[in-house]
């Protein structure tokens, strides 16, 4: 470790030692003892990924004494929390994203091209926007390292894709093919592959620093259960035979609320709480504050669906339980990977009914509206938000309109958030600050039917009922360990 990264790691963030997996990818990035070079970490949550390119961002700063370094990230609340963190810390970190005016935005690209920002955040979306790109262009010493975080988002194999990631290897030649550095918490073979095709690396070129998806203190097993009663009583005991805090995962939101008003009558006695996509922010930052406030002797047991657990520092949580079965592999191992951070014993337990498969069977449909219902939604975007450019919309503006009384394309109303999921990811619309309840957006530009593929698609919905099909696999197997250690080989 050089003087520069250690005063830097002391000074800054306040530890005296890297973790010893954090210190082989610092060199690499840094080209410490070897030529630079790209790296493809893939580490459970909580590992420390983020450390790895904020540190080293901060040392190519103060070596060069200019240059910025960017990341993509597709989570805006994580984006804004780690900013948030560093600019705590006197770093002179930003973000940008659709949440802020248009007045903000363009301050913050004028400080961006002035060169007054060591780390700048944005969505991929934003590759996009000339005026991101021109204050990129304009920044003294350019940029230096391009780190992306969630980086399975870049594969059509991975389990959340996002058009906008596959543009990131173009992006990356456009700005000097700067150093690289890919972080996810969860990636196949195919995946890794997928990855580095698209950054323009290989093997050689792009080395991978993984750890296992399994560790020793973790306990992961599978439960058949047959009814809510069941549920809630399983649930009950494992929360009382680990003590301590742990999260119950649910698919659906009126599912967690019903399974938490069954847990307080099954025991009056646990404190629980209940976080969800739809609380306001108020509510979500005091659910946030009294999950990581709990002690052993003060536990919690937080009922949420996968809108929590991303970016939540916690290393004492005792038990994760899935009360319905997760989406895939990879959900489930990055959930799980939150548990017993502090190497003490941990439960992992997932309740398995098969009527749940249902449930994700029926997410799936939902997540992959055809070509025609999203070219329908778009044209009434456009129709009655595009020409003034000025107003937000949520789904519920959009229902009637789009899938009318009856449920059109054989669907119920959910498909429309999905539909307006998809048109963000591709850039035509993006999310805006707002309460709790549905996300509301603005307009962006509109889609040409030519970047929407019906065969893409329709082969996006055969791979997302697959790695469903890898889950009852998961279920079935004599040992949960080992089916991860063979999925993610």
């Amino acid at each position: 470790m050089t003087d520069t990264i250690a005063q830097t790691l002391r000074q800054t963030f306040g530890f005296d030692a890297l973790r010893p997996e954090q210190a082989p990818v610092i060199d690499r990035i840094l080209g410490i003892d070897s030529p630079a070079g790209d790296a493809l970490v893939v580490w459970p949550t909580g590992s420390g990924k983020s450390l790895c390119y904020q540190l080293s961002a901060l040392v190519l700063r103060a070596e060069r004494g200019r240059g910025v370094s960017l990341v993509f990230s597709p989570l805006i609340a994580l984006m804004e929390d780690q900013v948030s963190a560093l600019r705590a810390k006197g770093v002179r970190a930003q973000y940008v994203n659709s949440t802020l005016s248009k007045k903000e935005r363009e301050k913050r690209y004028a400080a961006l091209a002035a060169g007054e920002y060591d780390l700048i955040y944005a969505t991929p979306e934003r590759m996009h926007r000339e005026p991101f790109v021109e204050a990129l262009r304009a920044v003294p010493g350019g940029v230096h390292l391009l780190a992306i975080d969630e980086a399975h988002c870049i594969s059509k194999w991975g389990h959340d894709l996002r058009p906008a990631y596959q543009r990131v290897g173009e992006f990356k030649k456009m700005l000097g093919s700067p150093r690289t550095v890919a972080l996810t918490a969860t990636a196949t073979r195919a995946v890794r592959d997928d990855i580095r095709a698209v950054l323009g690396d290989d093997e050689s070129t792009m080395h991978l620093f993984a750890t296992g998806i399994d560790r020793p203190n973790l306990s992961m097993t599978v439960e058949p259960v047959w009814d809510d009663a069941d549920k809630a009583a399983r649930i009950v005991e494992i929360a009382r035979e680990m003590g301590g805090t742990g999260i119950v995962y649910f698919a659906l939101i009126k599912d967690l609320q019903r399974m938490a008003d069954e847990i307080r009558r099954a025991d009056p006695g646990l404190d629980i709480g209940v976080y969800h996509g739809r609380l306001d922010p108020r509510q979500k930052k005091r659910v946030y504050r009294d999950f990581i406030d709990a002690t052993p002797d003060r536990p919690l047991l937080l009922c949420a669906t996968n809108a929590f657990g991303m970016g939540v520092d916690k290393p004492d949580i005792r038990f994760i339980i899935h009360a319905q079965v997760p989406g895939s592999v990879e959900a489930y191992a990055q959930e799980v990977g939150r548990a017993g951070r502090d190497g003490e014993p941990s439960r992992c337990v997932l309740l398995y009914s098969q009527d749940d498969l249902a449930i994700q069977h029926e997410f799936t449909r939902w997540m992959n509206p055809p070509a025609d219902l999203l070219m329908t939604v778009m044209a009434q975007i456009a129709r009655r938000y595009g020409e003034s450019g000025h107003g937000t919309f949520d789904a519920d503006d959009l229902r009637l309109d789009v899938i009318g009384k009856g449920h059109a394309h054989g669907m119920g109303g959910g498909v429309v958030e999905y539909a307006l999921i998809t048109l963000a990811k591709y850039g035509a619309i993006e999310p805006v600050s707002g309460g709790g309840g549905l996300t509301r957006y603005r307009f962006v530009r509109e889609l040409d039917d030519s970047e929407i593929d019906p065969d893409e698609i329709e082969a996006k919905t055969k791979r997302d009922l697959g790695r469903l099909l890898e889950i009852v696999r998961m279920t079935q197997a004599e040992s949960v360990p080992d089916f991860l250690r063979r999925y993610f080989d």
